[in-house]
């Protein structure tokens, strides 16, 4: 017998997640402020899995127990964020509702006519895993929690012309404010962070040593990420904070470092090497080794001659 994969629900408007949470309608057809407490549905099915066709940012009291990195534990009393785009798939354990707390919901097309509209999509920690959601300090608790109840009191206020540029203002603050959070994260992890930035470095070289490449081709960021257990986003984010430089551009770096290697030490063609460490096109290796060095492949062996 097959075993019963059920589907996620799927919600188009959040109306539709109002009406199953057990809420009453919402006072904005494409934005809503909803507090975890007035939650009277039985959420056991949603939890199971649900895409939303809409941007969700929730803030919860109490993330129940401690995130782990690295070999230590890290959690904030205080609270903290986790954000999700449109078109993911949600899912959380039975047993993860004893928080409080508040979700905004908004739909891509009440910021569609705003500069946030195409700019929200340089928020990456909208494709952060759960478990690198953002923890709050007290102070940035309070400067959440002010950004929540301005928009709460617009809508709750009498919808005017303004009122939906004053919300998409607070929702660009409230982006705003966890880029910054999300950057003093980072440095604050520092320790645990570090520590993924060595176990990154050992897994390319393992990937370089042991010719991965020949099999598949170049090493990917998304590779990296599945074999640290972070998101690529996330990891890409912190290491422009700790380095400076994206996680393409370490692996880019790890390559060079790898081509110099071969070009230095082998009688190799140029061709072969590119070949060797995961390139279709010889032209491709060419292209990549020069942006970073300045030099071509070959003129780069002959300045060992």
């Amino acid at each position: 017998m097959k075993p019963d994969l059920k589907q996620p629900i799927i919600f188009n408007s959040i109306s539709e997640l109002h009406t199953a949470l057990g809420l009453p309608k919402p006072l904005h057809p494409l934005l809503s402020l909803v507090d975890y407490s007035h939650i009277t549905a039985n959420v056991t099915e949603l939890s199971k899995g649900m895409v939303l066709n809409f941007y969700k940012i929730s803030y919860k009291k109490n993330f129940k127990g401690k995130i782990k990195y690295g070999q230590s534990y890290y959690d904030f009393d205080e609270g903290g964020l986790s954000f999700i785009a449109p078109n993911q798939v949600i899912t959380a354990p039975e047993d993860d509702a004893d928080y409080g707390g508040y979700t905004l919901l908004f739909h891509p097309d009440f910021i569609r006519t705003y500069p946030l509209g195409s700019n929200i999509k340089k928020y990456g920690f909208f494709s952060y895993s759960l478990n690198e959601a953002l923890y709050l300090s007290d102070k940035e608790k309070e400067i959440i929690i002010n950004i929540f109840t301005t928009i709460q009191n617009e809508l709750s206020g009498s919808i005017d012309h303004f009122s939906q540029d004053i919300i998409v203002s607070q929702l660009e603050q409230l982006l705003n404010y966890s880029n910054r959070f999300y950057n003093r994260q980072f440095i604050t992890r520092k320790i645990p962070n570090n520590d993924l930035v060595l176990k990154m470095e050992t897994i390319l070289s393992d990937y370089f040593n042991t010719q991965k490449t020949l099999l598949n081709g170049l090493p990917t960021v998304q590779y990296i990420s599945d074999k640290l257990g972070v998101s690529s986003r996330y990891l890409s984010d912190m290491l422009r904070a700790h380095t400076g430089q994206s996680a393409q551009q370490h692996i880019h770096n790890k390559l060079i470092e790898e081509a110099k290697e071969v070009l230095s030490t082998t009688n190799l063609s140029i061709a072969e090497i590119a070949y060797k460490l995961g390139f279709e096109h010889p032209q491709s290796f060419n292209k990549i080794f020069k942006k970073k060095t300045t030099v071509s492949p070959v003129e780069f062996r002959q300045s060992f001659n």
